[in-house]
């Protein structure tokens, strides 16, 4: 029996400090709903604009992978395995905090404000050696069909995690029909518009709408206006 839940973008947290504006899709920081505390081992859906040269400074992490997304300006990360690095639209960045990291983010740039989501996963394996990656996508991938950024598979396209998860973009004309079929029975997944209006399972879902479904093998996905959206497919059980 298909399960379907809703996340209207309005529904979300929504915490704005001035140089950050950021809106959570699940439990965060101050923002509880116990409602909303995971979906399956997705635990957190960030949306954050940060003003130009704010960020985050060193704050530290363990036993969570950590994925993020920038979908305008420039990130600039730092962390305590000694990684410095500019992250942009078109990157994914992953880091396993295993043991534990300590790390920074900024804004590069003073005049432009940047905009990014940043996702955690729980991991299927504790304590493992940190780890951090990025990579540079290429766009046109994605066009009229799913583009897969991340995998449990080193070897694959995409960046890798300790989980069995699998994430694609897709940035669709007006009026395209596809279908995703799940790659391991049992999980679910969620998704998350970027841009426009689409259509998935005949629920509507328009700009930062989000729909998770589980219990199914196959989705189905239309796009009502020309579309951006990330797919998170993930297991519904914790570890």
């Amino acid at each position: 029996m298909e399960n379907m839940v809703l996340h209207k973008a309005e529904t979300r947290g929504n915490a704005n400090h001035g140089w950050l504006n950021a809106y959570h899709s699940f439990s965060f920081a101050s923002y509880y709903n116990p409602e909303r505390v995971h979906f399956g081992v997705l635990r957190v859906l960030n949306d954050d604009s940060i003003a130009g040269g704010k960020g985050f400074g060193k704050h530290p992490h363990d036993n969570m992978e950590i994925i993020t997304i920038p979908l305008e300006g420039d990130l600039e990360h730092q962390d305590s395995m000694g990684n410095k690095a500019v992250i942009r639209n078109g990157d994914v960045q992953v880091m396993s905090a295993g043991t534990g990291i300590q790390h920074s983010e900024y804004n590069k740039n003073e005049d432009k404000t940047l905009k990014l989501l940043q996702i955690w996963i729980f991991p299927n394996k504790r304590n493992v050696k940190p780890r951090y990656d990025q990579i540079s996508l290429n766009l046109a991938d994605r066009e009229n069909k799913l583009q897969q950024i991340l995998s449990p598979n080193a070897d694959d396209e995409g960046v890798w995690i300790h989980q069995n998860a699998w994430f694609h973009l897709g940035k669709f004309d007006k009026g395209l029909t596809t279908n995703y079929d799940l790659k391991l029975k049992g999980n679910g997944i969620y998704a998350f518009v970027l841009s426009g209006e689409v259509q998935i399972q005949n629920q509507k879902l328009g700009k930062r709408d989000a729909l998770g479904i589980w219990n199914v093998d196959q989705i189905s996905i239309q796009a009502n206006s020309d579309a951006e959206f990330l797919l998170m497919e993930v297991p519904m059980e914790l570890n």
